[in-house]
């Protein structure tokens, strides 16, 4: 996958904890999740499972994204995912 900006939710499990975050190498960034090199919330409560994505022509409009969907309410969010991946499947071999 090129280098492109993109906006992911992560969870430990279905229904899970939820992490919101935006980035400039979805798959770099992702695989510090999953070996837990990032220290932090993400590594504190053991979330790394990609669940969710969006790629996005720049940074700003990435960063705009983030922050409007760190303001949903949760149920938004879980049904963004289930949207997208109603399954919770790790998305982490799509991407690589």
């Amino acid at each position: 996958m090129p280098l492109q900006p993109a906006v992911y939710l992560l969870a430990s499990q279905r229904n899970g904890t939820l992490y919101i975050g935006g980035t400039r190498d979805l798959v770099r960034r992702a695989y510090e999740h999953r070996h837990s090199l990032v220290q932090g919330f993400t590594q504190r409560y053991g979330v790394h499972c990609l669940v969710y994505y969006e790629l996005h022509d720049s940074m700003l409009e990435a960063i705009t994204r983030e922050k409007r969907l760190k303001k949903w309410r949760r149920e938004w969010n879980l049904e963004l995912i289930e949207s997208f991946n109603p399954d919770w499947r790790d998305l982490w071999d799509e991407i690589i």
